[in-house]
């Protein structure tokens, strides 16, 4: 009998175990945001947008439009570590953080991740790296209140603003002198109003982009939720480049995306993301990664 109530045990711990992770994953879900339309003023010189599509695919698109002339907006892209900074030889440049953390630790009213990092690895909800403070590298050119703390590279293109807070993108990666803040992407989607051809395997996915207009005085971020079946499953290429020129987007580039997605504000009630980050395959969950784009604002009527 004590064997059979030993059998019986070992399964309900077994069922408990599988359960367990199915009610964090539907309670997460209720977390995301609506598939609804929304727009709204988030702060001075911010304005957000949320569009839903259903085909060829559910889509949730955000879109984030940010007026640099604004008084009060400022750039800030993630510090490097010391030694990255003073140009030692140096393995690692950047800690990890989630974009919540990146915006309470530098007070910024917005933020979204940058470039695709190395050493990144992904096994189960609790065996992952980066995790918080963690060392990391990213990949391609980074700048931080003009400090350089990684090289730019042909293969990754580069946002780089001045010191007027006017934003171009340079194909190259390499910015002129004289940039104050930098980040990197992985491939050009739009130049010179037209689009560049996708010379790889385009398939549907979690992805960020960002946009400028030809005086470099509007940049846009365009969030696409992806990896989550039944709500969003993510954007092509193709469908990125689409949305650029729709906003009639002088140069865009595709920066990291799937896990790292994550779009985030602050609020009276603190930091939350705006979008639906997914790491570890669990919805809402935020990924800590290399670096970060961010930005200050003034309060706006909708904040």
């Amino acid at each position: 009998m004590s064997s059979t109530r030993t059998v019986c045990f070992g399964w309900s711990l077994g069922i408990a175990g599988l359960m367990i992770p199915l009610l964090i994953y539907s309670i997460a879900q209720w977390l995301r945001p609506p598939r609804t339309l929304a727009t709204a003023i988030l702060f001075a010189g911010i304005t957000y947008e949320r569009e839903i599509a259903e085909q060829p695919w559910p889509q949730v698109i955000h879109i984030v439009t940010i007026d640099l002339d604004e008084a009060g907006v400022e750039v800030l892209v993630s510090p490097g570590t010391a030694a990255a900074v003073e140009g030692e030889p140096a393995e690692f440049e950047t800690i990890a953080l989630t974009t919540s953390d990146f915006l309470v630790q530098n007070d910024l009213e917005l933020a979204v991740n940058a470039n695709f990092f190395a050493p990144f690895s992904e096994t189960t909800p609790w065996n992952f790296y980066p995790g918080p403070g963690d060392d990391t590298r990213v990949l391609g050119t980074a700048i931080s209140n003009g400090e350089a703390y990684s090289l730019p590279e042909s293969a990754w293109p580069a946002l780089c603003f001045g010191p007027d807070k006017r934003a171009q993108i340079a194909p190259e990666g390499t910015c002129p002198d004289g940039t104050q803040q930098a980040i990197a992407g992985k491939q050009q989607l739009v130049w010179d109003g037209a689009p560049v051809p996708i010379e790889e395997k385009d398939t549907p996915y979690a992805r960020v982009m960002v946009a400028v207009n030809a005086q470099g005085d509007r940049l846009w971020l365009v969030i696409v939720d992806g990896k989550q079946p039944g709500y969003s499953a993510g954007a092509t290429l193709a469908q990125l480049t689409e949305i650029a020129l729709r906003l009639e987007a002088a140069a865009a580039i595709n920066l990291d995306g799937g896990g790292s997605t994550t779009l985030a504000i602050a609020t009276p009630q603190g930091p939350r993301p705006i979008n639906a980050p997914i790491h570890t395959k669990l919805p809402m969950r935020q990924r800590p990664v290399a670096n970060h784009l961010g930005f200050r604002a003034a309060p706006g009527p909708d904040s």
